[in-house]
This record gives C-alpha cells, sequence and structure tokens, in this order.
C-alpha cells in the first residue's frame, strides 16, 4: 500500500493488492466493486504499486467528471509518492482555434487533425493562416508549463485556462508532456479507435506491452465498441452528397454513371427495402440487397461497383485537400458515401448485419454485433482492468470484449450498510411488451402508481423509466398534472447544459420534494451523483428490456451461436445493469437512505443480486422504512435535528 493516500476503509487494502497481482502476472481482471470502496484510488495506487521502469497506466473514462476524479486522486497519491500524470481530451474541448469557431464544433478527429496539420505547417512557414497559439508555444517553449503540471497534476479543464492565460495551445501542449508522464487518462476514443490510438501511443514513447490500461465504467464498453465499429448512411447524409456535388460538380465514376446516378439509385433502392423488410423501427436485409441492385441498376459487375466507390473516395478527398488548403474543415461528403460502400461490400457477414431504419431519417446501417473487434489491442498490453459498480455478470463481459478465460473475476459489495436501503417490486404491474400492447389498463396501473408514490412522498424522487417513449406516454397522459409536485424532466437531445440546470432545480427542491422524470442508460441514472436529501426515492417503472428489433434479434442469434446464451448475454444482462445503476443512484455516501420501488413483477429475477422483497401495501412498507431508519438515526446521533 505504498502508494495508497488514505486510511484504508473495509475491502481497499484487498482491492489493491489484486489489482496489483493482476499487473504483476500480466492478466486481465474484470471487477465489480460497489458504491463506496473507492475504485479509482485503489486501481491507481494498485498499478503504481506493480509498474517496471518504463512502463505506464492508461486510465480511460466516458465522462469529462470520471477523468477529473482520477486527476483529483492523483495528486492526493503524489502527496505521498513523487508521480506524473496528464489528463488528455480531444480538439474539440482544448484546441482555441476550435473552441473560438462554431464552424469546427462539429468536426471528427480526423478532420480536425488535418486542419490542425496544415495550420502548424504554416506556422513553421511563416504563411498566412496558421495558428498563432502554435506558434506561441514554439516561441515560449513548454518549461514553464511543464514545471506547473509537475507541481499542481491539473486537471485537464484547469490546464486548459491556464495555456489559454498564457496564449499557448493546449492541445499541443498535451501531446508534449504525454511522453514524460507515468499516468495518462482519457476518454475510451484514444484506445478503442485505431487512428487516435496510434497517434497517443506515439505521444507516449510506448508500446503496448509496456502500457496497463484501465477501463472505468467498463459496463459501458461493449455498446461502445459496437457503435465504433458500425457505420450508417442516411437520406439526410445523401442529401449533404447531392449539394457538395452540386458546388463541386458532379463526377463519372464507371461506365457513364455518375455520382448522382449513384446516389439516385441508392435511394431507390432504401425506398425498395423500407417496403420490403421494415418491421417497425428496423428490417433484416438479404446480405447483398443493395449490391445486387446497384449491380443490376447499372448494369455492372462487383469488381466495377468496387472501382466506383473508390473513384467516389478519390474525388471526395481532392475535395477536403481543396479546404484544407484555404483554411476551411477538410470534410467531404463524397468521400463518407464511397467509404460507406466500400465498407459496406466487404463487411464481414459472421460479426455484421445489415439493416435498414425506418424513421424521419431513414438509412442503410452496417452494424458490429461483436465488440471483441474493437476491444482486440487490449490484449496486447502489459494488463488491464474492467471496473464497473454494476458489471454482472462477470462471464458476459468478458466473453463479450474478447478476455481470457483465465482472466481474474472478482466482486466487491459496498461497504455501506444494506439496512440503509430498501428494494420492493410489485407483483400486479408489469412493462412486459405484451400485456402493454393489450391496451391502456396496465398503463393506467402503472401510471397510478407513479402518481400515488410521488403524491405520499415528500422526499426527492427520480422516476426512471425504460424509454424516452414510454415517459412521453405519461405525460401525454396528463401524470405529470397528477402529481402534486413539481415534476422536472430529462428531454431527448437535451444539451449537457440544460441538463444540468434541470438536475441542480431538482436538488435544491428536496425541502419540499421534487420529482425527475429520467430514463435508464441515460445522463442521469449512470453518470450523476445524489448524496443525502437531494435523492431519497427511485421509482422503476418496469425492467428495460430491449426492444425485439431486427439488429436486437440478430445480436441475440449471433451470441446464442457464439456463446450459447443469447437471451442471458443480449437481453437480462444489459436490462439488469440499467436497473442497477439506476438504483445505485440513491446510495452515494455511508450515511445516505433511499428506497427504490420497482414497478414491475419480473423484478424478482434480481433476488440473486439484491436485498429485493415483494410488498404487499407500497405506500405503507415505504413510510416504515423511513421511519425506522429516521428513528435509529436519532438513536444513533442524539444531537441531530
Amino acid at each position: 500500500m505504498s502508494f495508497f493516500p488514505y486510511t484504508p476503509r473495509k475491502y481497499q487494502s484487498e482491492l489493491v493488492d489484486l489489482i496489483s497481482r493482476t499487473v504483476k502476472t500480466r492478466t486481465h481482471l474484470v471487477l465489480e466493486s460497489g458504491t463506496g470502496t473507492g475504485k479509482t484510488v485503489c486501481a491507481i495506487s494498485g498499478v503504481l504499486e506493480s509498474l517496471d521502469e518504463g512502463e505506464k497506466l492508461l486510465y480511460l473514462t466516458r465522462t469529462n467528471s470520471q477523468q477529473r476524479q482520477v486527476m483529483l486522486e492523483l495528486r492526493k497519491i503524489a502527496e505521498k509518492n513523487t508521480v506524473f500524470g496528464m489528463g488528455i481530451q480531444g480538439r474539440r474541448g482544448t484546441c482555441p482555434l476550435v473552441r473560438s469557431d462554431p464552424s469546427l464544433h462539429g468536426g471528427t478527429p480526423d478532420e480536425l487533425s488535418r486542419l490542425c496539420a496544415e495550420k502548424k505547417r504554416r506556422s513553421l512557414s511563416g504563411k498566412e493562416g496558421g495558428c498563432h497559439f502554435y506558434r506561441q508555444m514554439l516561441d515560449t517553449g513548454s518549461e514553464t508549463i511543464e514545471n506547473y503540471c509537475r507541481r499542481e497534476l491539473p486537471t485537464v479543464e484547469e490546464f486548459v485556462d491556464h495555456c489559454d492565460l498564457k496564449g499557448v495551445c493546449p492541445y499541443e501542449l498535451m501531446k508534449e508532456l504525454a511522453s514524460d508522464a507515468v499516468v495518462v487518462t482519457a476518454p475510451y476514443a484514444y484506445f478503442f479507435v485505431p487512428f487516435i490510438r496510434y497517434a497517443l501511443m506515439e505521444w507516449m514513447n510506448l508500446d503496448a506491452g509496456k502500457l496497463v490500461v484501465v477501463v472505468d465504467e467498463a459496463h459501458n464498453l461493449p455498446d461502445y465498441a459496437r457503435d465504433t465499429r458500425s457505420f450508417t448512411l442516411t437520406e439526410r447524409s445523401l442529401e449533404l452528397v447531392d449539394r457538395e456535388l452540386v458546388d463541386y460538380g458532379d463526377p463519372e465514376l464507371i461506365n457513364g454513371v455518375s455520382a448522382m446516378d449513384m446516389i439516385s439509385l441508392i435511394r431507390e433502392e432504401m425506398g425498395i427495402a423500407l417496403v420490403d423488410f421494415l418491421i417497425e423501427e428496423d428490417g433484416l436485409l438479404p446480405p447483398f440487397f443493395l449490391e445486387e441492385g446497384l449491380m443490376g441498376g447499372f448494369s455492372v459487375t462487383s469488381k466495377k461497383l468496387e472501382s466506383a466507390a473508390k473513384a467516389l473516395k478519390v474525388y471526395g478527398e481532392a475535395i477536403r485537400e481543396g479546404k484544407r488548403e484555404d483554411g476551411r474543415l477538410p470534410r467531404s461528403y463524397v468521400h463518407a458515401l464511397g467509404s460507406f460502400l466500400e465498407f459496406w461490400m466487404k463487411m464481414d457477414e459472421e460479426s455484421f448485419v445489415k439493416l435498414v431504419l425506418g424513421g424521419d431519417n431513414p438509412g442503410f446501417q452496417g452494424y458490429c454485433m461483436d465488440p471483441s473487434l474493437a476491444c482486440a489491442p487490449l490484449l496486447d498490453c502489459k494488463a488491464t482492468i474492467h471496473m464497473s459498480g454494476t458489471l454482472e455478470p462477470l462471464e458476459e463481459y468478458r466473453d463479450s470484449v474478447g478476455l481470457p478465460r483465465n482472466g481474474i473475476l472478482r466482486v466487491f459489495p459496498s461497504p455501506f450498510p444494506e439496512e440503509n436501503r430498501e428494494i420492493l417490486f410489485l407483483e400486479d404491474v408489469t412493462t412486459r411488451y405484451e400485456e402493454l400492447s393489450r391496451g391502456d389498463e396496465m398503463f393506467k396501473r402503472l401510471e397510478d402508481y407513479v402518481v400515488l408514490l410521488c403524491n405520499t412522498l415528500d422526499r426527492n424522487t427520480v422516476v426512471f423509466f425504460p424509454s424516452f417513449s414510454l415517459m412521453e406516454r405519461f405525460v401525454n397522459d396528463g401524470v405529470t398534472r397528477r402529481i402534486r409536485r413539481r415534476v422536472h424532466m430529462e428531454e431527448r437531445g437535451m444539451s449537457q447544459a440544460d441538463l444540468m440546470d434541470t438536475v441542480m432545480e431538482f436538488r435544491n427542491s428536496r425541502e419540499e420534494g421534487g420529482v425527475l422524470f429520467a430514463v435508464m442508460g441515460g445522463r442521469i441514472s449512470e453518470g450523476l451523483d445524489f448524496p443525502d436529501k437531494d435523492l431519497e426515492a427511485a421509482l422503476v417503472v418496469g425492467i428495460p428490456y430491449p426492444k425485439p428489433s431486427a439488429r436486437q434479434r440478430s445480436l441475440l442469434h449471433y451470441y446464442e451461436l457464439k456463446f450459447g446464451r443469447g437471451w442471458d448475454y443480449t437481453v437480462k444482462a444489459p436490462a439488469t445493469r440499467k436497473v442497477l445503476q439506476a438504483i445505485g443512484r440513491l446510495i452515494r455516501t455511508e450515511n445516505d437512505i433511499g428506497v427504490a420501488v420497482i414497478l414491475d413483477r419480473r423484478a424478482e429475477q434480481f433476488s440473486t443480486s439484491l436485498r429485493i422483497r415483494l410488498s404487499d401495501s407500497i405506500v405503507r412498507d415505504v413510510h416504515e422504512f423511513f421511519e425506522r431508519r429516521e428513528s435509529r438515526d436519532m438513536l444513533d446521533n442524539p444531537k441531530r435535528t
């Protein structure tokens, strides 16, 4: 425990020792560690205990707040042992030019990298259109800021503010300082997106065999990994290709076929797919549906079609280069179309499925069912630690991301008293699709329970829904008007600023007791803490099983063939994690108390992993819990009022 900066609490010594042994034995650890175990500081300390000379820790996070916590814990560790670490984020949040130019805000990492390279080239050659922040960095050097970083170990936000005051580029300095850092914390993309990973390894001056990776909030990784390997072509993206061709010209691709001709036939095939294969939100396509349609429409071979895709990419690359030379964002929608077609025709049928998507922006999607494709570089590292407060079943996670079966699987419970939380469920309600589709009776019963409990409790209460659509059904049915307290809402597409304003208003209503409607799997259910009286009750409206869409059915079939556990791995496991994440908002410190009510008879399945009981009088049981806990609190703390 030579790096651990605190007096160890329950489980922490064991946790640090386990992580240290994982690194020493060069293996992989899948770890569920409950709220209050101090996962972050234990992980950093445990890894640092066992790093050899020249080895480094890469701590991957999903959110900026998690990354900030890494740097704060590293400061505490540095009070005991000298250690240098850096936080890294993308240009969108660190580059002064991007932050000040709205036209660059939507740039992809590749586009911003190309633009940055051009501006740096101009700065070095003394030409107009360079970057004065980069030039200032070259003129003043990095020694002063490096000393500041070694002394203060700033968060990314603090580092950016400091660089802004000096008039230098934070992003370029992050890259330069990463080579000396023993600990680097970065978003997932810096490891799981190939070209970004290659850049990071170059900045760190390291090969994978000397890298230990910690994946925080690892329950997010399988879906994230699938998304990084999936590609979509929508009607709106075709419209953007149209506009680009109007501006730059319509090139011939093959045999008298122009780019506009290609778009027209893709649209025609999309229309046929929507009619023939779409069921509700998506539909499974035959493996060669689009290719056969394009080959038949243009009377060409598959080789010619591949040539057309390549021609689109070449033409698009010329557009990108022209924009780069003009100092604009080097984006080409023509290039993106060519890349999509090339990917679509070479897609691995075992790991991918081809879909048509419905809705107001229909399209084609190549969906990756195998997250281990994006996660494979983890196997090249010295060791990896995957941790979350809600990761069970651990075998499913291990198999999904492709970790070896001889890795370590461990669960550490929360050290907080179990009696501080009560979890109840009701047997006369459910959000099971078949029952909801029979009519309004089940909807009304669910709504009545939500209104009853919200009006009975005078405490901050979050109502968690399995989807925005069900939440909107409740709102449209007048549920919020029946609740005699102010109802705050998490809304679709809400900006981060608006979301935090809503959460703050909800927190501030704790004296009279507010209500917040939120979605399981959303930002509120996974990314925010509600300590003390900020949250004392959680109503979980049903089990968030995924919709039986074509994509979901394909995923289930794939996992059934690969692991023989399709339903467990693709339906039960993700739904369980979402429920546990939502309930986990209740208890964030050892003094918190709270009650969760699951409005679904299927909650009984969680009895193996949760202390949960059936309620036959929900209002009575909820009140008795709070009376019991508050009476005990008065006995334990007689001076409290």
